[in-house]
């Protein structure tokens, strides 16, 4: 599509599994070690006259050290990553994004002055994840064909701590366990449900998850789960329950449920913490008191439903006027509740700048991705300035057929 419109367009591969998604001509492999990449990304932006780098996250390796150097020649960073309010969304920014996102200077009154002339309708938060299936088959043959196929590109390594083949390894383990894990899930779900007693839920993220790990005070899990668990024994009424829930890609790398056990019974409330794997949170949220988290997206649908919500890592949608800054035993005691006017207007901001409707992972997704997006690379502004300078264009907004 940005072909169609005049620009040039090249893709860097590191490996097999993205030489094989890439069909079109401009595809470029590098073979070499990461000692070796700093180098030839200077190379190609001068050989090639590049104005634009596009990256989906900002925080692995090569992509810090593209946009380190592409910021020192004044070259454009696109970064994309999972929709901010996900997972109807995409999120698209310059410059950076979750905790090097423009948001995290923008103030709410910032905000409210770029909105007094947009009139768009506020959509209901979605209720599941979207393509899941998706995203977990292409994750496991991305994964094998640099398993398998990957001769090529000897100087490749991986950004995630495990080697390729255990990762892919974790993927066929989930695609193939799936039906087994939503028998599991529905009766710890239906457990909460009909338990009869007042809950709060903390929203578990992936620990190897670039939020997680660049944008967080914990360098584990295990690290968040005794901080909340030891917070709610100390802080919540003795007839309170917590649920921690699972993201809904969580793979068993890491030992979650036997942890929670375990510091549930160090800390004295084994009989009132559970442990639900993934589904869907919308159900949860409805009879939750409150919610914690390090700095997981999913904590939008939180704010969305005017509950408290207190979180301890960097986080776009971290602003006082609607995130809890009170102790953590004060908190899980008497949670302060957010202002949700001011949410909703953070939320009308995002719709006009930063969230395109559509994903990454169907067909259907980036058909409806590609009706915008190609605009928004193009366009002399970042979405931010656009809104505020009020030069931004009409946007398309999903809507929710029921």
């Amino acid at each position: 599509m940005l072909r169609r419109a005049g620009a040039q367009v090249w893709r860097v591969g590191f490996n097999r599994g993205d030489q094989a998604y890439w069909r079109a001509q401009g595809y470029i492999p590098f073979q070499g070690t990461q000692a070796d990449w700093p180098q030839e990304i200077n190379r190609l932006f001068e050989r090639l006259e590049i104005t634009d780098l596009v990256l989906y996250g900002d925080t692995r390796f090569i992509h810090s050290e593209a946009t380190k150097h592409a910021r020192a020649r004044g070259i454009t960073v696109h970064v994309f990553e999972e929709g901010y309010l996900r997972p109807w969304w995409v999120t698209y920014e310059r410059g950076g994004a979750n905790g090097h996102s423009r948001l995290m200077g923008l103030s709410i009154a910032e905000m409210q002055k770029a909105l007094e002339h947009s009139e768009i309708d506020l959509v209901d938060a979605p209720a599941h994840w979207g393509d899941m299936r998706q995203h977990v088959f292409y994750g496991f043959a991305y994964h094998a064909r640099i398993m398998l196929a990957n001769g090529a590109y000897r100087g490749f390594r991986p950004h995630r701590a495990l080697d390729v083949r255990a990762e892919a390894g974790l993927y066929l383990k989930r695609l193939l366990s799936m039906p087994f894990v939503a028998i599991e899930r529905r009766i710890a779900t239906w457990r909460v449900r009909t338990g009869g007693f007042p809950y709060h839920l903390a929203l578990l993220q992936l620990e190897h998850d670039s939020s997680f790990q660049m944008h967080s005070p914990f360098t584990t899990m295990t690290e968040f789960l005794d901080c909340a668990i030891k917070g709610f024994a100390k802080g919540a009424p003795r007839h309170h329950h917590l649920v921690f829930k699972a993201h809904p890609l969580e793979d068993g790398r890491t030992t979650l449920k036997a942890d929670i056990r375990r510091l549930a019974r160090q800390y004295g409330v084994l009989e009132r913490v559970h442990f639900i794997r993934g589904g869907k949170l919308a159900g949860l949220l409805n009879d939750a008191r409150s919610a914690v988290t390090v700095n997981s997206t999913a904590a939008q649908q939180v704010l969305w439903r005017g509950m408290p919500l207190r979180v301890f890592g960097a986080a776009v949608y971290d602003k006082p006027e609607f995130v809890s800054t009170q102790p953590l035993p004060e908190f899980f005691a008497a949670p302060s509740r957010p202002d949700l006017r001011a949410y909703r207007d953070y939320r009308r901001f995002l719709l006009e700048t930063s969230q395109i409707p559509g994903g990454f992972y169907s067909s259907a997704g980036r058909r409806q991705l590609l009706r915008q997006v190609v605009d928004l690379l193009l366009a002399p502004d970042d979405p931010y300035s656009a809104l505020i300078a009020g030069r931004s264009a009409p946007r398309q907004h999903l809507r929710v057929v029921r």
